[in-house]
């Protein structure tokens, strides 16, 4: 089912919202569809990937709620949080920046917003496999990059080249853009976005769902 972006973009904030209000200890329960929607898309391979950096900041999370609490709390906790990154995984694996960037603007979000935007999201898999270029071009120098206290030290050895790559990236997309007349008024795009009756009733199911819980809250 092909949904418009900005139905995925409100679902997905619908979903955030509704893992938030939530009983702490039905955190397991939100990530029950996700998991049905991951299998479904074939995206095991790739979430389970990413969730080798997410789970970084899961388990973080974790170890400090357990300092503050017990460990039943802070399993719930990081639970909820794994569940509100794997609702923002599954937007930006199935909506193209290009699509939710040109859909903005279909709203009447400004062209330059829309695109600050778009740059955004697109830059994201270009900074990480940048990243993961400069770790193995380090780790081949001998400088140990993997996750961990003792390789702090030697995180400038990524920091550096990856800022310099970044400051060229963004040197080379802004020369790009005043080259192709960037601000020009009268942009057109070749596909429409029209919100249809099934976007409308999908994001009435989730703004239904939002008022029961916080209702029944």
């Amino acid at each position: 089912m092909q949904l418009d972006p900005r139905t995925r973009f409100a679902v997905t904030i619908g979903y955030t919202a509704w893992i938030a209000l939530l009983p702490i200890a039905w955190a397991p329960v939100a990530l029950l569809p996700l998991g049905g929607v991951i299998g479904y898309l074939r995206l095991v391979r790739a979430y389970l990937a990413w969730l080798r950096w997410a789970g970084i900041t899961v388990v973080s999370w974790f170890l400090i709620t357990w300092l503050a609490s017990d460990w039943l709390t802070a399993l719930q906790a990081s639970l909820r949080l794994l569940a509100m990154f794997t609702t923002f995984f599954l937007f930006f694996r199935t909506t193209a920046p290009e699509d939710m960037g040109n859909a903005l603007v279909a709203m009447g979000v400004p062209y330059p917003v829309a695109f600050v935007f778009n740059a955004g999201l697109a830059f994201v898999p270009v900074l990480a496999r940048r990243t993961r270029e400069v770790m193995d071009a380090q780790r081949a120098r001998g400088i140990p990059l993997e996750p961990g206290w003792r390789a702090l030290a030697y995180y400038p050895a990524l920091l550096i080249p990856l800022l310099a790559q970044a400051f060229t990236l963004s040197d080379r997309l802004a020369e790009a853009l005043e080259s192709r007349g960037f601000g020009r008024k009268g942009r057109t795009f070749i596909q429409p976005y029209h919100l249809r009756a099934t976007d409308w009733g999908i994001m009435g199911m989730m703004a239904l769902v939002l008022i029961l819980t916080w209702w029944l809250r």
